[in-house]
């Protein structure tokens, strides 16, 4: 399928169930005997789409917890449905689960392991001239929503690189705008750039002749990131020890699958898209996307800490300073064997 037909088809539904958040087998009645699990539909988030959709999840957690799902396409969006205990577990960005943290009354949510590292890229339109840092300078750059992990990231690029965004008296335009509407300008030409996360970096780069300039991870320590965590309602948790316990081992089994099985997990990462959205990638575009993405059970604290300088230094986290002291749930979960590599 071409990706423009799953662009123009599919961001209509996209943008719905975002609006919403697209609830599947719920009905929001009690949480007892529950695990509600919020997630992505993007290449990012492939252990709880594999986890749900191969029944690994089911089959470690038992018949006797209901699993339910809902998918949103942002993180506030999950928070704000943990917040509002309709959602027990949740998979999104460093951004939000620090935000959440933070927000959370009594420190509420917490980090429980990884998903993913990496998988976010910048690209290039092709008639713009971007080779260098400073070729930033007068450009039009776009990023997903203000202070999630793509916007971080590009501010504080700019930051370091001695370049300020327009409305901060600097000379780089930034929009913070969703996905879709970073690929219409970006096929209008009206952006001469946008720091994305897969598969949307790989969409452009292929369906538009976008020129990647570098992958994010290049920019970190060790090459490695954070960029999917899966964090949890803290009296959820406690209150459902043994729940939580299965299915961690089932998301660190799902992990392992997936870095045996690439193949299939694209296969089974568009048939979800298809059936949930009424489209999917083309093959190519799921394959170099998922080869983008490094999938690990490890949160990289190191990673998920120095986030979070960036995001109080760009004024994202208050004037009062932050406390992360805790972020990570404390619980031993050796007995599930290593996932993280």
């Amino acid at each position: 399928m071409k990706i423009r037909g799953v662009i123009s088809a599919g961001i209509a539904a996209i943008i719905l169930f975002s609006a919403i958040g697209f609830v599947l087998n719920s009905d929001d009645t009690t949480h007892e005997n529950k695990l509600r699990i919020a997630y992505f539909p993007n290449i990012g988030h492939a252990v709880p789409i594999v986890g749900i959709e191969k029944g690994f999840f089911k089959e470690n957690v038992g018949d006797d917890t209901k699993i339910e799902t809902r998918v949103f396409d942002s993180g506030p969006q999950a928070i704000e449905s943990i917040f509002a205990n309709s959602v027990d577990v949740a998979y999104v960005g460093p951004g939000p689960a620090i935000n959440g943290f933070l927000n959370s009354e009594n420190k509420n949510l917490k980090i429980l392991a990884g998903a993913a590292s990496g998988g976010s890229s910048f690209i290039v339109h092709p008639d713009s001239k971007i080779n260098t840092p400073s070729d930033f300078a007068g450009k039009k750059i776009a990023a997903p929503q203000i202070g999630n992990t793509q916007d971080v990231s590009l501010r504080h690029f700019l930051s370091v690189n001695q370049l300020k965004p327009a409305e901060k008296g600097g000379s780089v335009v930034v929009y913070n705008i969703p996905n879709p509407d970073i690929y219409t300008l970006f096929v209008k030409g009206d952006i001469d750039g946008a720091w994305v996360a897969e598969p949307w970096a790989t969409i452009l780069e292929t369906e538009l002749n976008g020129k990647r300039l570098f992958h994010e991870e290049e920019l970190w320590p060790d090459n490695q990131y954070a960029s999917v965590l899966l964090i949890g309602n803290t009296d959820y948790v406690e209150a459902n020890k043994s729940t939580i316990n299965k299915f961690l081992k089932a998301h660190h089994e799902t992990v392992i699958w997936i870095q045996s099985n690439p193949k299939e997990t694209r296969t089974v990462f568009n048939n979800f898209l298809d059936s949930y959205l009424g489209q999917s990638l083309s093959d190519d575009v799921v394959d170099v996307a998922l080869s983008n993405l490094e999938i690990t059970s490890d949160p990289i604290p190191n990673s998920v800490f120095s986030f979070a300088e960036k995001a109080n230094a760009l004024g994202y986290l208050g004037r009062n300073g932050y406390d992360l002291s805790g972020i990570f749930y404390s619980f031993d979960t050796n007995s599930m064997g290593d996932a993280s590599t």
